[in-house]
């Protein structure tokens, strides 16, 4: 009995020796990666230069040179109808100059008279020019930088007005009037513009807002946009002489490609662009240009950022489709017939399992499991259903096994 379990012990010995020497002569004969089953996204894009197109009006006259005064700052949402800005008068300049000297004489002829009057009085005027001074430091647009100034300005003529309108002082009072008078001169005889449509304003002018608008669709094609002289990523300059009103509802932007998917594409479809600051926004190809064996697809975006304010062309990535769950890599997979598996080593033992693959690219796939009403499609009776083994979060499956 005693020698019968030692040869049952030997022999188990043996067994387990020929086992390990086995499994190094896999790992040096015939390695096999492995990799383990994790949550991820999958996408397709294509990566290409995006002209912005918006339907935009702009605002000008070719018989003032002396610049604008803007009434609404860059990027400010403006009704029909509502003021925009308006031109400098020839002598404005002058006027201005004059206003300013008036100013600074009635201010110090106020500097006793101020003392007699309560700081609580003109408190709420002095907060609000400290606010504004505040918050023009933190400003590097232009318009907005003049808008606040012009604000500042203002101020100080009410707390002159609120100052002056209580002393007594005649000397005040005949300067505080001329200094009126001046104003009443540059309103008078200035010229408004007005908002033809309601939108956004921005005084950012390039001289493309006929060439690359809604009219131009149907000749919007590579040719077409490669004739526009412009750099990628470049910011509009701000116009001294004119401003414009964007729709702020929808824009389009124009991309040239020949993918498999842009070469699918129809009109109605709706994907994700990247635009160039990072933020995907939903789009719906709105027309389609073909010209020697490429598509020019012009996409309809329903937001306004500033980034489609300022710049004209951008890069952008068309993203056709993305889809979210557990990511292979291809090396991975084992097509027989039309289906594919996975090989999954789990505690030693190998299994192939049937996998569903929702989505591949050149490198990766998306893989699930199959439905019992898939199965039944497939040709899988009751039993083998019920013996089906799924793939899970954390599974290690082997690579280039087949």
């Amino acid at each position: 009995m005693k020698k019968s379990k030692k040869i049952i012990a030997i022999f188990f010995a043996l067994l387990i020796i020929a086992y390990v020497f086995y499994a190094i002569y896999l790992l040096i004969v015939s390695p096999k990666d492995t990799y383990i089953i994790t949550k991820g996204t999958l996408s397709k894009e294509d990566t290409s230069i995006g002209y912005i197109i918006r339907n935009e009006i702009v605002i000008k006259e070719e018989n003032y040179e002396n610049g604008i005064y803007a009434i609404a700052g860059e990027g400010k949402k403006v009704a029909y109808q509502d003021p925009i800005f308006r031109y400098y008068s020839d002598n404005e300049k002058e006027i201005s100059n004059k206003i300013s000297e008036l100013n600074y004489q009635i201010q110090e002829l106020l500097e006793k008279e101020e003392k007699k009057t309560s700081s609580a009085d003109i408190k709420a005027i002095e907060n609000e020019i400290e606010n504004q001074i505040e918050n023009a430091k933190k400003l590097n647009n232009y318009q907005e930088i003049v808008e606040y100034k012009n604000n500042i300005n203002t101020l100080i003529g009410k707390k002159i007005n609120f100052i002056g309108n209580s002393t007594e002082n005649k000397e005040i009072k005949k300067l505080i009037k001329e200094k009126q008078t001046y104003e009443q001169q540059l309103k008078s005889g200035t010229e408004y513009k007005t908002a033809p449509m309601s939108g956004i304003v921005s005084y950012r002018v390039d001289g493309l807002e006929e060439k690359l608008s809604v009219s131009q669709f149907n000749l919007i094609t590579e040719e077409y946009l490669n004739q526009i002289d412009l750099k990628t990523g470049q910011i509009i300059g701000a116009s001294n002489d004119s401003g414009k009103v964007i729709d702020n509802f929808k824009c389009y932007i124009a991309v040239t490609l020949d993918s498999a998917e842009a070469m699918n594409a129809k009109v109605g479809d709706t994907i994700k662009l990247r635009l160039s600051n990072k933020e995907e926004i939903d789009a719906k190809i709105e027309q389609i240009n073909e010209e020697s064996g490429k598509r020019t697809i012009i996409f309809k975006i329903n937001k306004m950022t500033e980034d489609l304010i300022s710049h004209r062309k951008i890069i952008v990535d068309v993203i056709w489709w993305d889809t979210t769950g557990l990511k292979i890599p291809n090396q991975g997979l084992i097509e027989e017939n039309g289906l594919y598996y996975v090989i999954r080593n789990r505690a030693g033992v190998q299994s192939k399992i049937l996998v569903k693959v929702e989505m591949k690219t050149d490198k990766f796939s998306i893989i699930s499991e199959y439905t019992t009403e898939e199965l039944k499609n497939l040709g899988y009776d009751e039993q083998s259903i019920r013996n089906y083994k799924k793939i899970t979060n954390y599974d290690e499956i082997l690579l280039n096994s087949q």
